[in-house]
């Protein structure tokens, strides 16, 4: 028996998603959170095979929670099912230790069958995602600016393009001020960029937010 977690914040979504794994013999849904933080909390309490966790929610993204979540129950399989396309966010997840990465528009069997395969501790390529990784391959020097910055850099950067401020990131991510005023710094070197705005353009235009 699969034991999984579902992290999703439209009750709608994870109530559908229940009621399809209910229909599957083999998994078990053990828990549910609406935010990254209540995921944390529910790893944390709960014994899981599997998370399925969805990028974008209130407070704590799911970006957010991932590094901590794999801090604190590194066994865990982490499969993130998210609305937006692999090109914007699979390569990055993958390597901050997601287990795998499919798009909402996906065929509902295709989540329990990422679910199985990563609860034999295998990771879940799809062929989306495949084709980026062989991409990313032939062309590592060129990979895109956001793509070169490190997994908190990543946070930093995000979290500025949608508009927040120093103290706030600060806040959320459990980091002082200077240090988030360090990343800024940093990330905007690497990028090439000079500005908040800039950040914002950035993101908008690659499709990092909406």
């Amino acid at each position: 028996m699969i034991r999984v977690g579902i992290v999703d914040d439209h009750a709608i979504v994870r109530g559908g998603l229940r009621q399809f794994f209910s229909e599957h013999v083999d998994l078990r849904v053990a828990g549910e959170a609406s935010t990254g933080r209540e995921a944390i909390e529910l790893v944390r309490t709960t014994e899981l095979d599997v998370l399925v966790m969805d990028l974008s929610m209130p407070g704590q993204s799911g970006i957010d929670a991932l590094a901590m979540i794999r801090a604190k129950a590194p066994d865990v399989g982490i499969l993130i099912l998210s609305a937006y396309p692999e090109e914007h966010y699979a390569m990055s997840l993958l390597r901050q230790g997601a287990s795998g990465y499919l798009n909402k528009d996906c065929e509902p069997i295709e989540i329990v069958n990422a679910i199985r395969t990563i609860a034999l501790g295998r990771r879940h390529i799809t062929p989306a995602v495949a084709e980026l990784l062989a991409r990313q391959l032939d062309r590592k020097d060129n990979a895109a600016p956001h793509e070169q910055l490190s997994e908190r850099e990543f946070q930093v950067f995000l979290k500025l393009a949608r508009g927040e401020t120093a103290g706030e990131i600060a806040q959320t991510l459990s980091l002082s001020v200077k240090t988030v005023s360090t990343y800024r710094t940093r990330l905007m070197e690497k990028m090439n960029l000079s500005s908040n705005s800039d950040l914002t353009y950035y993101a908008l235009k690659n499709k990092l937010i909406d």
